[in-house]
């Protein structure tokens, strides 16, 4: 007895840990969810100003190289005191000067300089809100004229230093009061329960189940 191909869905994305939280957040559906670093794909360029923006730009790139359905992911760190920054910047808000060599030892780096610029950038500042944000975008092909589009929003404030050694990016520095902790210092089982991806991915689970998006059950 045979058995039909599970659909395909290219997640626009090269950063090894949100993938794997993707891949875990979209576990009830049936599709075969392919990392575009597997398939060759180039990075896409993210010029836009907001987060919807760029993850359609992810998605229409992904899905225009690879020939078939793509999921992107834009998001990032709004400060309120700051105006909304690092806002889609967050990932390369500082400036850094990079190891060669492995990737995730690279954003180590990285990350490290953006914790440190945001902390002196809020320095003297009271007014500490502010919210981690997720924006999805699924395609059915690069020209489909009606993306699916999702966004959840995780409110916590910024702490004076950091705590805990989970997670990535901004994680120790930002604290959920409703559970009384940094991100970073979350099991992973709980922050996929509570996220700003958790909250957009259940929103894009609702609206592609209702459109039949690539007929997910």
């Amino acid at each position: 007895m045979t058995h039909a191909a599970r659909p395909r869905l290219v997640l626009a994305s090269n950063n090894a840990k949100k993938l794997a939280e993707l891949r875990t957040l979209f576990a009830p559906l049936s599709l075969d969810l392919v990392p575009q670093p597997s398939l060759g794909l180039s990075e896409a360029e993210e010029p836009h100003p907001t987060f919807v923006e760029n993850a359609l730009a992810k998605a229409r790139h992904a899905a225009r190289a690879s020939g078939t359905a793509a999921l992107a992911d834009d998001s990032g760190l709004c400060v309120d005191a700051l105006g909304g920054a690092p806002g889609v910047i967050s990932a390369h808000y500082a400036l850094a000067h990079l190891p060669d060599g492995e990737r995730e030892a690279q954003r180590a780096v990285q990350d490290a300089a953006n914790n440190r610029l945001l902390l002196q950038r809020l320095h003297g500042i009271e007014d500490r809100r502010a919210s981690f944000v997720c924006t999805l975008v699924a395609l059915r092909s690069a020209d489909d004229p009606q993306p699916l589009i999702a966004t959840g929003r995780w409110h916590g404030e910024i702490l004076l230093q950091a705590h805990g050694e989970g997670g990535f990016g901004y994680d120790p520095l930002m604290f959920i009061p409703a559970l009384g902790a940094t991100v970073a210092e979350l099991p992973r089982e709980l922050k996929n329960a509570h996220s700003h991806r958790a909250l957009a991915c259940a929103q894009m689970l609702r609206l592609m189940r209702e459109q039949h998006f690539l007929a997910c059950t």
